[in-house]
């Protein structure tokens, strides 16, 4: 099927790579069908598009490229609505506001989308830690040596 898109403009996507958010995504939720459309140029980042609506579309990364510890629990709820069974079942996202210059670019962290690739359900989940922000550097300060 074609589709028009925000970044690629119109572009053929396999009906079986539609993800859907069966409860949206908070502020889209009349928006339940994504897709995944890869930067050809950065692989660390990819579009989350809708599938009836050009405008709608973010920026996504995997947040465990910048933040390898960053961990949460999937409440059972999100599980069963997810069908997930295993860890295997989990795919986690975050959502990047791009600014200028890049580095000044923040990621998500508070309320990642997390996504069932075998069953292609997906679910934008809010988390109750005070732990991350929704406004995570996309470029953290490194620690200096000596430091803890």
């Amino acid at each position: 099927m074609e589709i028009m898109t925000k970044y690629f403009g119109k572009v053929s996507i396999e009906e079986g790579k539609i993800i859907e958010f069966p409860d949206g995504i908070p502020g889209f939720i009349e928006e339940r069908r994504f897709v995944l459309l890869d930067l050809p140029a950065n692989p660390a980042f990819q579009i989350l598009q809708s599938v009836h609506n050009a405008h709608t579309a973010f920026v996504v990364t995997n947040p465990y490229f910048i933040y390898p510890d960053y961990t949460f629990k999937l409440d059972e709820t999100v599980q069963e609505l997810l069908q997930i069974r295993e860890e295997k079942d989990v795919t986690v996202l975050s959502i990047v506001t791009l600014k200028q210059p890049f580095q000044q670019s923040t990621l998500n962290l508070k309320a990642p989308l997390i996504i069932n690739p075998n069953r292609m359900l997906g679910k934008q989940y809010i988390l109750n830690l005070d732990d991350y922000s929704s406004k995570a550097p996309i470029s953290p300060a490194p620690l200096k040596k000596g430091v803890k």
